[in-house]
């Protein structure tokens, strides 16, 4: 699985919000996290970027763009994509067993694949997986250089493994293509992941894990996003299982 070791060192910044110290509270907390596998190269992938633009302003949604890199052959090279998200994309096909692994592709909550632009389905995924919402709370707070990160059970607490990531994020990105099956095309994304970093493990019950304030942060990330997410045994070793909480950041300094 993407890993980042829990004691990796960590650049501590001064984090001077006037909201630092205050728990983040959403007004609800989200239904679903969303994970559009996509590539600048692939020519069907225009319209599910923009759909996850869309979906990140759905405050029941977190939208997360993860681009990869196995179309860059195609004549382009994708300016965001990381080898670790196609082999994330490919730990989930992995993990579920039907190995499917294309462009555009949405893993909803972990779990669900279903192709990136088709809005009814993924909203239709959503509905029926989590009609009570995820499995954990996640409250998130700034003291200091510190990031406090508090994770609690949404209803009966059972044991279970699951990792605590951080995700910087780049919460609006624009990319002029030259080349490539999208030659002369301007995209636009949402929420493009720049980073994982595994700070600590949930097992069920509640939990507060504080970290360096670093580790939300990564060169042009604005942003960052906190996911539960149960790790899932394979015969490849450890892989991403479902999602079980997941909270927005505050904005980076």
């Amino acid at each position: 699985m993407l890993s980042a070791r829990r004691h990796i060192a960590l650049t501590i910044a001064t984090f001077g919000l006037g909201l630092a110290g205050a728990w983040a509270q959403p007004a609800k907390d989200p239904q679903a996290v969303i994970e559009l596998f996509t590539s600048q190269g692939c020519s069907s992938c225009p319209p599910a970027d923009a759909l996850v633009v869309e979906l990140s302003k759905n405050p029941a949604m977190i939208a997360l763009t993860l681009p990869v890199t196995y179309w860059d052959y195609l004549g382009w090279k994708d300016t965001l994509g990381k080898e670790a998200f196609a082999k994330r994309q490919k730990f989930y096909a992995k993990a579920r067993g039907d190995g499917q692994v294309y462009t555009p592709q949405v893993v909803v909550n972990g779990t669900a694949h279903l192709v990136g632009s088709d809005k009814e389905e993924i909203e239709k995924a959503v509905r029926q997986m989590t009609p009570s919402g995820l499995a954990a709370h996640v409250a998130l707070k700034q003291e200091g250089g510190s990031l406090v990160i508090a994770v609690s059970p949404s209803g009966a607490a059972e044991e279970r493994t699951a990792g605590i990531w951080v995700m910087p994020t780049t919460r609006h990105a624009t990319v002029p293509v030259t080349r490539g099956e999208n030659q002369g095309k301007t995209l636009s994304y949402a929420n493009v992941v720049r980073s994982m970093v595994r700070v600590g493990d949930w097992t069920g019950k509640t939990a507060t894990v504080t970290v360096p304030i670093g580790a939300t942060q990564a060169p042009e990330a604005d942003g960052y996003v906190v996911v539960v997410q149960a790790d899932q045994p394979g015969k490849y070793g450890m892989m991403p299982g479902p999602v079980l909480g997941a909270a927005r950041g505050l904005p980076a300094p």
